[in-house]
């Protein structure tokens, strides 16, 4: 067996970074080809069918199977031993979004038997097989996350990268699957919707993959094949979201790290009622327009703009509370004067990459419907509100990212033991020893009970004259009076604005953790004025305009998820 752990040396070092090399450099070689894959099976390629997709797909998740059975194995087999763990990784909070995904990925797995089911005389059995070994991918891989998410792999390093980069790469095609399915999907209804609004001239015939078959149940394949995309957005999130922790597991393979005491930051309601309560109003609200949006669009010209208008006022609205948030965050820590923590840390550099990287997908969109507006020709009135709102989707990111990524690299206020038991001691007639309560005592409303017992501070010496002096000393002890010095004072206040502070933040954080829910709502569930307004459309060229908003509009959505996530963690770290 290859050693846990060596010493660290250059010979030691230099094929551990050509192994990460080849390693990242097979599972970008694993991605390519199924991308191309899945390109050619959405444009109708010659001798290219679902069926060939879908065969790539379970072979790479069989073999992710594999590694993992053999991972799980050979940890049990060594489950005495202890192994260094990244505090940082994994967070419960994530594993347990994780699993809310997971749950509901399996759903769709279900709907896509039933759906097999019905079309089983013209379907190839590939797509029966690939919900199945997907179902037991994904409750193998959610198990596999819970357990070893947080591992610091020292042994058999070369050959877990591969496993691990495979893994990442492997669920990172199952996510392009998704949302292509799912954009195929969404474009259908777009091209419908826009000859409601008056774009005659985009004639593009429907893409279409329906099966060439009667179902056997019509009730049933309606209602599985309406389900299935309503389930997509989730089972996307979930695969985006155990890349990037299988990511993480394969930067800290090999890692070392500096063995400290992490402090538990639970998340607690206490404190952030304000940030609650704005926050689920926001989130009310845009789950009442994502409603009446997709009930109106489509079914007159006036019912569309009048759905488009109220989308963005809404969206203009929320947009300007979030900018308004994330400034006065920004304005409190420029008010502190506090380091930033520069330590090597996988998972927090990975979080702030995804936040810039994910963010430029909708700056995209936005600077496109800026120049449509500004180089169009004929204005519609509902096109006038995407100019503030395109702006603002600018702006408010930019504000976000600032606030998050300064978040996630500020050190955590550690309070000091020694303040939390202070005692003022007084002395008074000569040799009287007097005591207050403790500050902890003092702030949590609570005084020290008057026992009569005195704190041995001065174990030497002030003990020692206690028990030679008896009971005289612990009358004048009783008798002495508690005075709070200049410096104890000014050391509250300062305590006290800190909280407002961290209080505060703590809203904001909530705050903007609804309204990011908030906006991920409406373009995952098909709610998306990118498509429906038209007037790109007419600027750039439909096609054009729909491969940009193709490759854009996932990033988007998976930003709003991620931002949700690392605001999270904002509220339960401040």
């Amino acid at each position: 067996m290859e050693k846990a752990a060596g010493s660290p040396s250059v010979g030691g070092s230099y094929p551990q970074k050509n192994a990460e090399i080849l390693s990242s450099q097979y599972g970008i070689n694993l991605f390519l080809a199924g991308l191309l894959l899945t390109f050619a099976w959405a444009v109708h390629a010659v001798g290219i069918s679902k069926s060939h997709l879908l065969s790539y797909l379970i072979t790479l998740m069989l073999i992710q199977l594999l590694w993992m059975l053999w991972y799980l194995g050979r940890s049990c087999t060594q489950r005495r031993l202890i192994r260094d763990k990244d505090t940082h990784a994994g967070a419960r909070w994530l594993k347990c979004g994780i699993t809310l995904f997971a749950v509901i990925t399996l759903i769709l797995d279900s709907f896509k038997i039933g759906y097999y089911i019905d079309f089983s005389n013209c379907l190839s059995p590939t797509e029966g097989i690939f919900p199945v070994t997907h179902a037991v991918h994904t409750i193998l891989q959610v198990y596999f996350l819970w357990c070893h998410a947080k591992d610091i792999i020292q042994s058999f390093k070369t050959l877990e990268r591969f496993g691990v980069i495979h893994s990442v790469f492997t669920n990172l095609l199952l996510w392009t699957n998704g949302v292509l399915t799912e954009s195929k999907h969404q474009l259908n209804e777009h091209k419908e919707r826009l000859i409601t609004l008056g774009f005659g001239n985009i004639t593009i015939v429907l893409d279409d993959h329906a099966p060439q078959c009667n179902c056997t149940t019509t009730t049933l394949c309606s209602i599985f094949s309406q389900g299935i995309y309503y389930l997509y957005p989730f089972n996307i999130e979930y695969h985006i979201l155990a890349s990037t922790m299988l990511y993480v597991l394969w930067k800290n393979i090999g890692r070392k790290v500096e063995h400290h005491q992490q402090h538990k930051t639970p998340f607690k309601f206490h404190g952030i009622t304000v940030g609650m309560i704005f926050g689920l109003v926001v989130l009310t609200s845009t789950i009442a327009i994502v409603v009446v949006y997709l009930i109106q669009i489509g079914r007159s010209k006036i019912k569309s703009e009048l759905a488009l208008t109220m989308f963005y006022l809404h969206a203009i609205f929320v947009l300007v509370l979030m900018c308004t948030a994330g400034i006065v965050a920004l304005l409190i820590y420029r008010l502190e004067d506090r380091s930033l923590d520069n330590s090597k840390n996988p998972a927090r550099k990975l979080d702030a990459e995804l936040l810039v990287g994910t963010a430029a997908g909708s700056w995209l969109l936005s600077w496109g419907s800026i120049l449509a507006i500004i180089c169009a020709q004929a204005h519609p009135k509902y096109t006038w509100y995407n100019l503030p709102y395109s702006i603002l989707v600018i702006i408010e990111k930019y504000i976000q990212n600032l606030f998050i990524i300064e978040s996630i690299h500020r050190e955590q206020e550690k309070v000091n033991d020694d303040i939390k038991t202070l005692r003022i001691v007084t002395i008074s007639r000569g040799s009287t020893l007097s005591l207050t309560p403790s500050y902890k005592e003092i702030y949590n409303g609570r005084a020290a009970p008057q026992s009569g017992e005195v704190p041995c501070l001065l174990k030497g010496s002030v003990c020692g004259r206690e028990n030679d002096r008896g009971a005289k000393e612990e009358t004048s002890q009783d008798k002495s009076s508690v005075m709070h010095s200049a410096s104890d004072i000014s050391f509250y206040s300062r305590n006290s604005v800190t909280n407002n502070k961290r209080r505060i933040l703590k809203n904001i954080a909530a705050f903007l953790f609804l309204c990011n829910l908030s906006l991920w709502i409406p373009p995952a569930f098909g709610c998306r004025p990118e498509y429906d307004n038209g007037l790109e459309e007419i600027v750039f060229g439909f096609e054009p305009w729909i491969i940009v908003v193709n490759l854009a509009m996932p990033f988007s959505i998976f930003y709003r998820m991620h931002s949700a996530a690392s605001l999270f963690e904002v509220n339960c770290k401040t």
